[in-house]
């Protein structure tokens, strides 16, 4: 029998573990952290203050950044919170990061091995003209890449990545499946859920559903920075049949999801993976998204949806959308992104990892 681990989870400090609504990245640490502490080991999570787990918490600010009213550009919390990890590194067998760069220049400070989730992208296209300086983001993945073992969250991220690092390895991220209700007869409408931000394709499915005709609900979270585009390219494009009803808590998810027709989700960005497609797909709902990012390998075409190259492929598919066999769609997740599948992925690196 292996031994029981001394875990650290470090979450970035946005939003509390577990997000009340937006949050995917939070959502990932909070079944990671709860599974991980079921299944008998040490877990301590590092996040805000305001956090609801079974693990031990120790947090460096009363209350998740954003409740808080800070900037996402302020890396002041954050580093403090890396800080606190650090000074306790010798009292883990390991330790897990979801704070994207930031824990890089920290981890030569300890023997303990460190896990670095990328839940972001980290792609070429970050690399604009030939010559130009690479963004700095790039250029400290580069600077500290031998010594990092990094976790893609999808084939596509890894394989577009502009960095490559020696030790990686790909694990899906997963849901819990039961906080989703299937339902096998949906209404008359369709739906798009994402932050409301254009690289998320919120204008793209608006243009299908007004060439179709179609009722189309929008869902997601406004940030403050997004409020002046909303306001010129959303709201004067609403309707009686095209509405945004907000951003939804997890207790409403499943109804939203499981109502519709499909999720349009015609993207503007190599998207590493997508939660809100699986999470669709959990409640039986398909799946109509642009060929960008993680697409194929989280939606299957023809079965749990459409991988499409443009709006005339997303108006085909909504017409023949109904043809989709929904229970294929929940079986799809059941199979693939459970998040304790994921769980057992991380938990088998850890290991790896230790034994180094």
């Amino acid at each position: 029998m292996r031994k029981k681990l001394r875990i650290a989870q470090i979450a970035p400090l946005w939003f509390a573990i577990p997000p009340k609504k937006y949050g995917g990245i939070e959502r990932i640490v909070s079944f990671l952290t709860e599974e991980l502490v079921r299944r008998g080991h040490d877990v301590t999570l590092f996040a805000s203050g305001d956090s609801k787990t079974k693990a031990k918490l120790i947090s460096v600010y009363p209350e998740s950044l954003i409740k808080a009213e800070y900037n996402w550009q302020d890396p002041v919390w954050n580093l403090e919170n890396l800080s606190e990890v650090f000074k306790k590194a010798n009292d883990f067998d390991i330790l897990h990061s979801h704070l994207d760069f930031w824990t890089l220049p920290f981890q030569d400070l300890t023997k303990t091995p460190v896990l670095h989730t990328l839940h972001n992208q980290l792609y070429k296209a970050s690399i604009t003209r030939e010559g130009e300086r690479k963004p700095a983001r790039i250029q400290i993945f580069e600077k500290h890449k031998k010594e990092t073992s990094a976790v893609f969250i999808s084939k596509s991220q890894r394989l577009k990545s502009a960095v490559k690092f020696p030790q990686s390895w790909i694990i899906y991220n997963g849901i819990d499946i039961s906080k989703f209700k299937f339902n096998p007869k949906p209404q008359n409408h369709f739906i798009w859920i994402a932050r409301i931000d254009p690289f998320k394709g919120i204008e793209n499915a608006i243009r299908a559903a007004e060439i179709t005709g179609a009722k189309l609900l929008l869902a997601g979270r406004l940030d403050p920075n997004k409020e002046e585009y909303f306001k010129k390219k959303i709201k004067p494009r609403l309707s009686r049949k095209i509405r945004y009803v907000g951003e939804l808590s997890q207790n409403e998810l499943s109804e939203f999801y499981g109502s519709a027709r499909a999720l349009l989700y015609p993207i503007e960005w190599e998207e590493p993976f997508g939660l809100v497609m699986v999470e669709a797909m959990a409640c039986g709902t398909p799946v109509i998204v642009f060929d960008r990012g993680s697409a194929k390998e989280v939606v299957k075409n023809g079965e749990s949806g459409f991988v499409v190259k443009n709006i005339e492929e997303i108006v085909k598919a909504m017409k023949k959308v109904d043809q989709i066999d929904r229970l294929k769609c929940r079986k799809r997740v059941e199979n693939h992104f459970a998040y304790q599948k994921m769980v057992s992925k991380y938990e088998k690196l850890y290991y790896k990892l230790i034994k180094k």
